[in-house]
């Protein structure tokens, strides 16, 4: 091949063709066009006319020019022009091509095969034979052969890079073992990924005796670079990068990526000069940085250069639910503190915001979550029960921890049947002794953890006995009673504590042991599935990583592994790197671990040195000879024009005029998208009606749908409202009317409930809101207006359609109001709570039960509900002379002053908390008791 600059010739000789083309110019110069023949007329048509036609006496020198560029197109096409030649080949043997195809030959893969693209025709050109070798191990070995160019080229485009390292030991045994045959002077070519590796040393001694090597390696600077998957996920994701060499200095980004190729972070990097590695901070989210499946280095396109992650590498979210509104007063007597303490350090916590029209639960739900957690929480209530059961079967952990509202009343997302009421262990009114803890059975998630001396248990709710009861106990205490059962449902699990989250209960939450325990349930959330107990599992191939990095379909002879092996693993043909296990949970293999280094190749063994070609070879032959068919096409088409054979009209048949002055269309259609007068009529109301309730203080009443207790609740809380603006420095405003179903309530700090027996029961969203503004700090006042106590179920109408009312909602143990509840002396001292009727008793949240310190249960002093039957809106009612509008019965006008009384009372209440039941109050109110 003769070279001339970035053009070769592989046939030279025929460019002595370029000679005759001076020749060919002067033949073509002589010869003149063909005459143009022209049918001549009469003569005396002719007379006095001239013909504008005329025939030239020579070649035109354009289409001498044309000519003669068609003729050495023709003749540089025979000679086989090719551009960007490759390099020669030497020795008169058959070509040993060794080409490395593991994951470091990835990033500069379009320079190696253009390389070995441009040896396999040279081979093809000289009739070489060719002998491939590729240095990465196969599922399959085969022998090495002697091919001819054509099949060798055909293998090697069917190479591409694998996720795996070269091994050469393999490929220096099957050198060995080929024997091929001396056919003279061998020419070995090494396509290397320019690193060293084990056993390097007796392949290159077995390449030298086939023949001088030459080795084409990367420039310094271009090997390729490795990525160290992280050890831990903290609140950062930070990576090692790693490379051969340490010359000059290298940039480059690393990037986060999720599902769908979507890349959730970024972060540059610089290797210094003189340094080999370097480290790169990720900083992002909790909910990005679980959603992270990979790490790669922007540009590299390489198996090395991908960090595969798994659910090792996630940190957990726990959502915190309370039944109880005490957080905002006593935090750190909250059972919330306890297992934020408690979790804090392993875990990401995300507490309950309840908003407008939206649940705590749904709050927590809305967001990827792997554990929920919720403290004394009797019964979920409307879509929130729906909702929850939803997520535990698709793969969610619920942990619930006992108290007095379960006690009290459960639901079905329980793992156990509970009897009700609840188990008192220590105290005046038993006999029983407070309980430590037994050992954990071996199949407990608990198994191997130390059990303190100092942990007792004073109370527990108890599990109904079943058949498979001792199935589901990961924890008894020393008299063989449930401490924590669990069962699973769908594809998560329900584990209850069958104590408090705080200490009332026991002291387990201030022991490590608690600590412990929890971080045991987290490890078994959503994402690990309890895999880490089954270490004997196998886990089968469930994505495979191409040599580019990529995810494709595992091989068909990849094989399983076992869950305790995976760490040891080394990916191999059998085992490639990837994902193992399903799509619910799975184990990452990747190409590189902390212990892999990387080093450059010595090429101390090399006869010669090379770079890899920028571009292929590519042929020009094909190319000029097409160029050459279309000028001696035009050649043709341009002697027919001057002969006369071809002829264009003179003018053209009809011209195409454009009018500029043509007129747009100014037609516009004017359509403004309106809403509906029914739904601005809403619209308006509701901000209205929010305007109204938040400017001024207001009382508040739930409308009915009946129009004479509606009328009679707004007149009773408008005689009221007139009563404490004249009594107190409280100045409400008119009362309003809500309808539960649609209107918000945490406006109002106090809702007057009229309960009638034709009560309809209440949607999911209107149970949320009400369940949602009951535990945020809102008080109702439920009144069933019937003269019944509350205790007598079943004996009235109105008492029926309470119970329904409340069966949805998550109430907390209720009890008559005691002596010296905060009630009776928020404003006035009394001792009864009169309304139209007297002697009902008026019901609200227990202050506390055996073995508990009264007020524990509700710190913040507000019961977020009273139940009476006394009918107080019309004890209040007033009409618009400021007359009253019932009489009470049988009191008379005492009976009314005493319910204005409570109604005054129970309003400093809702608004003032417990401030009076301090002990500074104390003295004021004996002095008063005793005038």
């Amino acid at each position: 091949m003769l070279s001339l600059g970035p053009l070769g010739f592989a046939a030279p000789l025929a460019l002595a063709g370029l000679i005759a083309l001076p020749v060919i110019w002067w033949l073509l110069r002589v010869t003149p066009p063909a005459p143009n023949r022209v049918r001549f007329p009469a003569l005396r048509l002719l007379r006095g006319l001239k013909d504008e036609d005329e025939t030239p006496a020579k070649t035109p020198w354009w289409l001498l020019a044309l000519r003669l560029a068609a003729a050495t197109l023709l003749i540089l096409a025979f000679a086989e022009p090719v551009a960007n030649p490759s390099r020669q080949d030497t020795g008169s043997g058959p070509l040993l091509l060794v080409v490395d195809d593991g994951w470091a030959a990835a990033p500069g893969w379009a320079g190696r095969q253009a390389t070995l693209d441009g040896l396999l025709a040279n081979a093809r050109r000289t009739g070489r034979d060719v002998t491939l070798l590729t240095t990465t191990p196969r599922a399959v070995a085969a022998g090495l052969d002697i091919q001819t160019a054509e099949d060798a080229t055909a293998t090697a485009n069917a190479l591409s890079p694998r996720a795996l390292a070269p091994d050469y030991a393999a490929a220096t045994a099957r050198l060995t073992d080929a024997a091929l045959p001396d056919q003279g002077d061998w020419q070995v070519v090494w396509l290397s990924d320019g690193l060293t590796g084990p056993a390097v040393d007796g392949f290159t001694e077995a390449l030298t005796r086939h023949g001088p090597v030459t080795l084409v390696a990367p420039q310094p600077g271009n090997t390729a670079l490795a990525i160290v998957p992280p050890s831990q996920l903290g609140q950062t994701l930070q990576v090692v990068l790693r490379r051969a060499d340490d010359e000059g200095t290298r940039l480059g980004k690393v990037a986060a990526i999720g599902q769908a190729e979507r890349r959730l972070a970024e972060a540059e990097f610089t290797f210094a000069d003189g340094t080999t590695e370097t480290t790169v901070a990720l900083d992002m989210p909790l909910e990005l940085r679980n959603a992270v499946t990979r790490i790669e280095i922007l540009g590299e396109a390489s198996a090395g250069a991908v960090a595969l992650l798994d659910d090792r590498w996630q940190r957990r979210t726990v959502g915190l639910v309370s039944g109880t509104s005490a957080e905002d007063a006593q935090p750190l007597l909250s059972d919330l503190y306890y297992l934020r303490r408690a979790v804090g350090p392993f875990a990401e916590i995300r507490e309950a915001r309840a908003g407008n029209d939206v649940s705590e639960i749904e709050s927590l739900l809305d967001r990827p979550l792997s554990l929920l957690i919720t403290a004394d929480v009797g019964q979920l209530v409307g879509d929130d029960a729906d909702r929850v059961g939803q997520w535990v079967d698709e793969g969610g952990t619920l942990i619930r921890f006992a108290g007095s509202r379960l006690a009290a009343q459960t639901d079905d997302l329980m793992p156990v049947p509970l009897r009700g009421g609840g188990r008192a262990l220590g105290g005046a009114l038993t006999w029983a002794t407070p309980q430590g803890l037994a050992p954990f059975d071996e199949t407990s998630p608990f198994a191997g953890l130390d059990i303190p001396d100092d942990v007792e248990v004073h109370r527990q709710v108890l599990a109904d006995p079943t058949a498979d009861l001792s199935d589901r106990i990961w924890a008894r205490l020393t008299d063989g009673t449930p401490l924590v059962t669990a069962a699973r449902r769908g594809e998560g699990w329900i584990v209850l504590f069958h104590v408090s989250a705080d200490t009332d209960w026991s002291s387990l939450p201030i022991s490590g042991l608690y600590v412990e325990m929890l971080r045991r349930i987290v490890d078994l959330s959503r994402g690990t599935g309890g895999s880490d107990q089954d270490t004997e599992r196998l886990l089968a191939p469930y994505r495979a990583l191409d040599g580019r990095g990529r995810l494709v379909a595992p091989p068909a002879l990849a094989k399983p592994i076992a869950l305790q092996a995976i760490a040891e693993t080394t990916p191999s043909p059998a085992h490639p790197a990837g994902l193992y296990g399903t799509p619910d949970g799975f184990r990452a293999l990747n190409v590189i671990d902390a212990t892999t280094s990387l080093a450059p190749l010595d090429t101390g063994f090399a006869a010669e040195t090379d770079a890899y070609a920028g571009s292929s070879e590519t042929a020009l032959k094909p190319v000029l000879l097409m160029l050459a068919l279309l000028l001696l096409l035009a050649d043709g088409i341009i002697a027919l024009f001057l002969s006369g054979r071809l002829r264009l009209p003179r003018e053209l048949a009809a011209r195409i005029r454009l009018n500029r002055g043509t007129a747009a269309l100014l037609a516009l259609a004017l359509v403004t998208p309106a809403l509906s007068d029914k739904a601005h009529a809403q619209s308006d109301a509701a901000d209205e009606i929010a305007l109204l309730a938040t400017l001024d203080t207001r009382l508040a009443y739930v409308k009915t749908g009946d129009d004479r207790i509606d009328d009679l609740s707004r007149a009773g809380l408008s005689g009221l409202s007139q009563i404490l603006r004249s009594r107190t420095a409280i100045e409400p405003a008119d009362p309003l009317g809500v309808d539960v179903e649609r209107d918000e309530l945490a406006f109002y700090p106090l809702l007057y409930w009229p309960v009638l027996p034709s009560q309809p029961q209440l949607s999911p969203e209107a149970l949320a809101r009400v369940d949602n503004y009951m535990k945020r700090g809102g008080t109702i006042l439920f009144d069933t207006m019937d003269h019944q106590r509350i205790e007598a179920i079943g004996a009235s109408p109105g008492n029926e359609a309470l119970r329904r009312l409340l069966g949805n909602l998550d109430v907390p143990p209720l009890e008559p109001v005691s002596e010296g509840h905060v009630l009776t002396k928020a404003f006035y001292l009394l001792q009864t709570f009169p309304g139209r009727w007297a002697g009902g008793d008026l019901w609200v949240q227990a202050q506390g039960d055996a073995g508990e310190t009264p007020g524990t249960l509700n710190q913040d002093g507000v019961t977020p509900l009273l139940i009476g039957a006394n009918d107080y809106a019309a004890a209040w009612a007033v009409d618009a002379r400021g007359l009253p509008m019932a009489k009470p019965v049988p009191g008379g006008e005492r009976q009314r002053e005493m319910a204005r009384r409570f109604g005054v009372n129970l309003v400093m209440y809702a608004l003032t908390g417990n401030y009076k039941a301090d002990q500074v109050h104390v003295p004021a109110l004996l002095e008063r008791l005793g005038q």
